[in-house]
């Protein structure tokens, strides 16, 4: 029941944005009926249903391809929507500002023009100027200039007789009819938005919404360059007190959330695999997350990981991921690629214990985290690495005695400001911090789940270099 009423509120809050943004983008910019508009209209609800689909997609057992075909537009999609969303909502703070200055630059403007005609408000359409005792002064029919035309009778009047009225109107009476057919358009033009000549109210529409789009759609760029360039590789020195000085300087190359999936394939493994080489590091340690599907659809995507190569190996343990894959069938396979799998269990190296606990997300199999299966029994004067896909087990790495923890699952956000609900969950969403005798490190990962898009969160992998203090 819970779980369905989130559902509600999620899809009640996506429709909310949805109606917003294409109102902002396509409501108050283009005129009804008009092509732009309908074509808006259908984006608006054909988007939000690939995305769905690119997230359903997999879970449902949905033929491979038809994965890939989703998961383009539909992840796409969903790093727009926040993107767009984030900056028409900076749009509402300058769409008022706009809207004065394009007011104080239209009424001077009016001023000036009202100060070289000698005119002063302009007066209603059909409104005739009076002198300055408020009496109507008599108009005179405008002729082209020429030669004069003879008399006729009628023109024969006496000299005393006034001059008869004619019906031309001042140039000033034509100004003010002008102006006043002026407003009358401008009124009109702000009454229906996508006319040919745009109101005010119309052209600051469209100025912010292009602006917004200009931004968001670039940001979105940026982030997808981010991903698909490959991760860069950042170094950390962790100094640890019962290291002893033989291992001082051991290099472990840490890599997290590789997300091989409908989007991220073969080219992407292989470019982290050749990043990991580079760094020639003593020992890999892949710590979960590393696909987004099953091993018959993303096998061969894998098989790059068999070129791994460093002096103690390469180890793995399971992310929440795995466990929506099919953890033990990719146990099996990482195991036929070179990988040691630590599935609750240790190895002892030369100069410090290597543990790795699986995901909590096993739980739900009966395979969750043992902390006592693969800590209990070692010896606590030697230093204990451990390997744990999640931050928020470092609690228990405390109490085991733990000495380093490496961690991925946050993305380091991902997506700004993705990372301020990170750390909601998360006791350190990026980076290395202390707690009590236990470091933490928390890399944010070398993919992307979802969104093909960084921001604010490169991805990357991590070589640690172990710091003994006796050195």
């Amino acid at each position: 029941m819970v779980f369905v009423l989130v559902a509600l509120v999620v899809l009640a809050l996506l429709a909310s944005v949805h109606r917003y943004v294409w109102r902002r983008f396509v409501g108050d910019t283009t005129a009804p009926g008009s092509t732009l508009r309908k074509v808006g209209t259908v984006a608006a609800f054909v988007l939000p249903l690939l995305s769905l689909g690119a997230m359903t997609s997999g879970r449902i057992g949905a033929p491979f391809w038809l994965q890939q075909v989703l998961a383009w537009p539909g992840f796409l999609w969903l790093a727009c929507l926040l993107y767009l969303t984030l900056a028409l909502l900076v749009g509402e703070v300058v769409r008022p500002l706009l809207g004065r200055v394009l007011a104080r630059r239209d009424a001077a403007a009016t001023a000036r023009t009202e100060a070289g005609t000698g005119t002063s408000v302009p007066a209603a359409e059909g409104a005739v100027a009076t002198t300055a005792s408020g009496t109507r002064p008599r108009t005179e029919e405008l002729v082209p200039a020429g030669p004069p035309l003879p008399a006729t009778p009628a023109d024969r009047t006496p000299a005393t007789a006034p001059p008869a009225e004619t019906e031309a109107e001042p140039e000033a009476v034509r100004d003010a009819e002008a102006a006043a057919q002026a407003e009358t358009e401008a009124k009109a033009a702000a009454a229906v938005p996508g006319i040919a000549h745009p109101s005010r109210r119309l052209f600051v529409s469209r100025v912010v919404g292009g602006a917004a789009a200009a931004a968001g759609l670039a940001t979105v760029g940026y982030g997808t360059h981010n991903v698909l360039s490959g991760p860069s590789v950042k170094r950390v020195t962790v100094p640890l007190a019962k290291l002893p000085r033989a291992a001082h300087g051991f290099r472990i190359a840490v890599v997290s959330d590789i997300h091989i999936g409908p989007i991220l394939g073969r080219a992407h493994t292989r470019r982290i695999v050749d990043t990991i080489n580079s760094t020639s590091p003593d020992l890999v340690a892949v710590v979960g997350d590393l696909v987004d599907g099953s091993v018959a659809d993303l096998g061969s995507a894998a098989e790059p990981l068999a070129g791994l190569r460093s002096r103690h190996g390469s180890f793995f343990v399971t992310g929440n991921h795995e466990y929506f894959s099919g953890a033990e069938q990719w146990v099996n396979h990482v195991r036929e690629l070179g990988l040691i799998p630590l599935e609750n269990a240790r190895v002892e190296l030369g100069g410090f214990d290597l543990a790795g606990v699986n995901d909590i997300a096993g739980e739900t199999e009966g395979q969750g985290p043992d902390f006592g299966r693969a800590l209990g029994d070692r010896d606590r004067s030697r230093a204990a690495v451990l390997l744990a896909h999640q931050p928020v087990v470092i609690h228990d790495a405390v109490e085991h005695g733990v000495d380093l923890q490496l961690s991925g699952h946050t993305h380091g956000g991902q997506l700004w400001p993705g990372n301020y609900l990170a750390e909601l969950a998360n006791p350190t969403v990026a980076g290395l911090e202390r707690y009590g005798d236990t470091q933490l490190f928390v890399s944010r990962g070398a993919g992307a789940w979802g969104p093909p898009v960084r921001v604010g969160a490169p991805a990357d992998i991590t070589v640690v270099q172990l710091a003994s203090r006796q050195a």
